[in-house]
């Protein structure tokens, strides 16, 4: 009897240590003067509801967002995640393995119509390797082979486009713009780690992701009191881009008919119709 009672006290001694341990884990100090409590029950902006009838005149472009762009940088940065604190792809691969985005397979189109499943997205990312593990009494002989898993890494992704639709809404008198579509561009290398094109990762709709990137913080360089979201930054277009398509007939890119500075010329002057035509929509 004194046996099994020495047992059970041994064994409540042993959780409660343990309980006691998880607590201090769990119950870490508060990293900061005040407590955050905005951000996680944060919702995104509604938009204003646009009716067919009043919309007078509308474009669709594409753009990229290149990361290597010092405004960019907060898309990119950190390239490890902090407490609170992710760089966008991060939080996109997060929510798609959680299920609270969606995400199309882009080697259809970008009229998001093939869903993608984490597992499918994580197979083709993730790269695995056979390693040969070599002796080291004998630089010659190879002891066996190993395979290597080696995860996607966020810090690939450094360029993104964006589908967009501009508008003009004659009921509010107003040029207006929404972005429809996010697709993560990653980086391609050789085995000897020399870049060699770039490679569509999926197609995310953006009003989907919205609650998302309403609660996932960025870096503000200015002033970390006011605190940002992803959701904000692209509400109020706090990025740098350049165009790369607008609709056409043809349904081609602007690389497509046009190289080098003429391509830039081109991008330019669709930059500008669009500011040109809200503006020439009133009389001063």
């Amino acid at each position: 009897m004194k046996t099994f009672l020495s047992f059970f006290v041994l064994a409540g001694l042993i959780l409660g240590i343990n309980s006691a341990s998880f607590a201090q884990i769990l119950d870490s100090p508060r990293d900061g003067v005040y407590d955050k409590i905005h951000i996680p029950d944060k919702k995104p902006i509604p938009y204003t509801p646009v009716r067919e009838a009043d919309v007078a005149w509308q474009k669709r472009i594409w753009r990229i967002m290149d990361l290597r762009q010092k405004i960019n940088h907060p898309f990119y940065y950190p390239e490890t995640p902090k407490k609170g604190w992710k760089n966008f792809m991060t939080v996109v691969m997060d929510a798609i393995r959680e299920g609270s985005i969606t995400a199309y397979d882009p080697s259809r189109d970008d009229q998001f119509l093939v869903p993608l499943t984490y597992q499918e997205i994580e197979k083709k990312f993730t790269r695995i390797d056979t390693v040969p593990i070599i002796d080291p009494n004998n630089p010659n002989r190879i002891l066996r082979y190993e395979v290597v898993k080696e995860d996607f890494n966020p810090t690939e992704v450094q360029r993104i486009k964006l589908k967009e639709e501009w508008f003009f809404d004659k009921q509010r008198s107003v040029m207006d713009v929404r972005i429809l579509g996010i697709c993560p561009v990653r980086n391609l290398y050789n085995e000897d780690g020399s870049f060699f094109g770039f490679e569509d990762m999926f197609w995310i709709y953006f009003p989907e992701a919205r609650p998302v990137f309403a609660q996932a913080i960025v870096f503000n360089r200015h002033n970390s009191a006011e605190t940002r979201t992803y959701d904000e930054i692209f509400w109020k277009r706090m990025f740098g881009s350049y165009v790369y398509k607008e609709e056409n007939v043809y349904d081609r890119e602007i690389s497509d008919y046009a190289s080098g500075m003429d391509a830039l010329l081109e991008a330019e002057r669709i930059k500008n119709e669009l500011s040109e035509f809200e503006h020439e929509l009133w009389e001063f």
